[in-house]
């Protein structure tokens, strides 16, 4: 057996989580152009139930799926802004 000491390994190193302010703008950007379905199923469904005082069966299911492109947008904004981590301070020297 020798008496030398196991090699040493350089560190690995840290994935950087932070993501750009660029994509963090794109994301804000989709997620805004994803809630004007949602707006529009908001005002159609309003109209729709306040003619009839029920959704239009024809137009339901249009409405159904403005509301989850709209859910989709405040999803995409919430994680755009959410997810965006810091930078790590760096020493002046």
């Amino acid at each position: 057996m020798s008496d030398t000491p196991p090699p040493v390994l350089p560190p690995l190193p840290t994935p950087d989580h932070a993501r750009s302010g660029c994509l963090t703008a794109f994301m804000v950007i989709a997620g805004v152009i994803l809630l004007l379905p949602g707006l529009c199923a908001l005002v159609f469904g309003g109209i729709s139930v306040s003619d009839s005082g029920q959704i239009a069966s024809d137009i339901a299911p249009f409405v159904f799926l403005g509301l989850v492109v709209g859910i989709g947008g405040v999803a995409l904004i919430w994680a755009a802004i959410k997810g965006r981590k810091a930078p790590p301070a760096r020493n002046g020297s």
